[in-house]
């Protein structure tokens, strides 16, 4: 049995190609999609966060929307770029936001990849000290970050407050309990990953990872999950760590589905150079009729090894096609690969959705 949640980019664009047009658009739809996939049946929705994109930004605002609107799914972030962020400020939108979705939050956090422009992080009041990278900078605010989740008080009172003040020294408020157990460490290397074993974080493992032995994609995620399970456990934590890990998987069943991903799910991993000189591995995409995915994803090693599987999906075509592509994954290939009892099947919308879909294809044909 595995978790299940969908990823989403965020994006929009001012084209006729798009479903999201807007900011709005994707901030609306965005809601919209997790309440259908809590209704499928899906465990997870979780959002990218990109500064100075037309992509999602802003994660808090968007994840208190979706806590009130449902009830059970997780609520979570994939990742948010540690380099932008004040570790205190961010203590308070996390627990406001975990506090209205009932302890939903699953934050995933990193020391960030490569952006729009050059060191955005200073445009926001953020610089590394002197002798730090960036990098080192984006570890830096993620260590305060998960220390002022703990709830210590480090704040001295004002001796005549304008209300009155609990005993001792203060701390941020709100706090919301178990939140510093849900936090996650996307993690690009095997030293990162161990690293956040050490610290005590959750791991998130993407579609890309930098090459460090040349084997496939998978091998090597595979290889850094077991990594991060050997140091967490000499790390001496006594709770059970979760692990994901992010793929791109289009069941094909019509005729839309064929004109989007036809071509997609052929092609291997790949290997390029996304930050400096380090080189890359980028996992493949899978693109094929149910039955097939079946047998392809058997094979993936580092689905395997983690407990949560984060399927990344194109916004950009509405809510009602991502709806029909994660169901079909719920209903059609889950099962098979016994990540989902049989008995668990989302129910499929008649009407209704099909029609979208065939409006959002004849759209997209006369494009």
């Amino acid at each position: 049995m595995k978790k299940l949640g969908f990823l989403s980019f965020g994006h929009w664009a001012n084209s006729p190609q798009s479903q999201t047009r807007s900011a709005s658009d994707v901030l609306l739809q965005s809601i919209d999609l997790a309440v259908e996939a809590e209704r499928i049946g899906l465990d997870g929705a979780y959002f990218r966060v990109h500064h100075f994109a037309q992509q999602l930004s802003s994660p808090f605002p968007l994840l208190a929307a979706i806590g009130a609107k449902t009830s059970r799914i997780e609520l979570g972030t994939g990742v948010i770029d540690m380099r932008y962020e004040n570790p205190h400020y961010m203590v308070e939108d996390a627990g406001s936001a975990d506090l209205i979705a009932g302890g939903r939050l699953q934050l995933g956090v990193s020391r960030g990849s490569p952006e729009q422009v050059i060191d955005g992080f200073r445009h926001f009041g953020h610089k590394p000290l002197e002798g730090e990278t960036e990098q080192d900078m984006g570890r830096r605010h993620t260590e305060t970050f998960l220390k002022l989740l703990e709830g210590y008080g480090f704040a001295e009172p004002n001796p005549r407050p304008m209300f009155p003040n609990p005993p001792g020294l203060l701390r941020l408020e709100p706090r919301s309990e178990g939140l510093r157990d849900r936090i996650w460490w996307g993690a690009a290397s095997n030293a990162t990953a161990e690293w956040a074993a050490k610290v005590g974080m959750n791991l998130q493992s993407s579609t890309l990872k930098f090459d460090e032995s040349g084997e496939p994609f998978h091998v090597q995620q595979a290889k850094q999950i077991r990594a991060y399970r050997d140091a967490w456990k000499q790390a001496g934590h006594t709770r059970t760590p979760r692990v994901s890990v992010s793929r791109s998987i289009f069941p094909i069943t019509n005729g839309l589905d064929r004109m989007y991903f036809g071509g997609s799910g052929g092609g291997g991993d790949k290997f390029g150079y996304i930050d400096g000189p380090s080189r890359a591995v980028f996992g493949r995409s899978y693109a094929a009729e149910p039955d097939k995915l079946v047998e392809q994803l058997r094979y993936d090693e580092a689905i395997a090894e983690a407990d949560t599987l984060l399927l990344t999906i194109p916004n950009q075509l509405g809510v009602a096609y991502n709806v029909h592509l994660l169901e079909t994954i719920v209903n059609d290939v889950a099962p098979a690969l016994k990540w989902r009892n049989t008995d668990t099947k989302a129910a499929r919308v008649p009407g209704g959705r099909p029609s979208e879909l065939e409006v959002v294809g004849e759209a997209m044909q006369m494009v």
